[in-house]
């Protein structure tokens, strides 16, 4: 996340689709990227209203658990500059995700999707670089300036043309048109 005009915080990012995580992690370090984040696991919780009211109009809010951690997120309607999405985010830290389900429930929003992911990231060249794993499969996620996006996206020999405009629930929902048995939320398997 960055900082814009007037306090504005934005998220902009090139998501890319990754067959080899383990090849990318050695680019990584070949190119002197710093470990930010260990691999971890992530359970993301989408709010809405019954009217869906924040996802018709491209908006998110979210309760991420994530090592050890609970945030509450917003994000505004993406738009598209130089090839990076980008859209308002703002984050706060959450000490008790209880109370923050019962203060959303409160406000007439309720859990409308979860997902779900396993996440290492890494810092190189301004830019913060996810390493997600998926259930329906592995991405790199680069944030940062469209420049150094650019420029990083070269550096570790990705190929800027297979970047996905969606984010990890549109492209869910677009798989289970696909593939309408799998389950509304895209979750790991259970035992």
């Amino acid at each position: 996340m960055t900082g814009g005009p007037a306090g504005r915080r934005e998220e902009i990012e090139v998501k890319l689709p990754a067959s080899d995580l383990g090849a990318i992690r050695e680019r990584l370090r070949a190119a002197g990227a710093a470990l930010f984040a260990p691999r971890h696991e992530e359970s993301n919780d989408l709010y809405d209203d019954p009217a869906r009211t924040l996802s018709g109009s491209g908006r998110t809010l979210r309760l991420r658990r994530a090592a050890g951690r609970s945030i509450l997120t917003y994000k505004g309607s993406a738009r598209f500059d130089s090839g990076a999405r980008v859209r308002e985010e703002r984050e706060v830290d959450v000490s008790d995700p209880g109370e923050a389900e019962g203060i959303l429930a409160g406000l007439g929003l309720e859990r409308r999707f979860r997902y779900e992911k396993r996440r290492e990231e890494w810092s190189l060249g301004g830019c913060l670089v996810a390493l997600d794993e998926t259930p329906i499969g592995n991405f790199v996620e680069i944030e940062g300036s469209p420049p150094e996006i650019r420029k990083l996206i070269g550096e570790l020999s990705l190929d800027s043309a297979e970047a996905i405009p969606y984010s990890y629930p549109e492209l869910y929902q677009r798989r289970r048109k696909e593939e309408p048995s799998l389950p509304p939320d895209m979750v790991w398997g259970r035992p």
